[in-house]
């Protein structure tokens, strides 16, 4: 699935994100989507999310 296209991201999905401090070294973090941050789309650095946790970044792996 396209981690690029917002319709591919539903909350409560498991995925890989890339935290903002964590961009110059490409570290993924994973959790479960709580919010959707990003409004257009598609956007081509990955959909921004707030996972369950609270950490927010771009999905860069959609994995269930």
């Amino acid at each position: 699935m396209d981690p690029t296209k917002r319709s591919n991201v539903k909350p409560g999905t498991f995925v890989h994100i890339v935290l903002k401090e964590d961009q110059r070294t490409g570290k993924v973090t994973e959790g479960v989507v709580k919010d959707i941050l990003t409004n257009s789309p598609v956007h081509p650095h990955g959909i921004k999310v707030r996972l369950d946790d609270g950490q927010v970044g771009r999905v860069k792996a959609i994995l269930a």
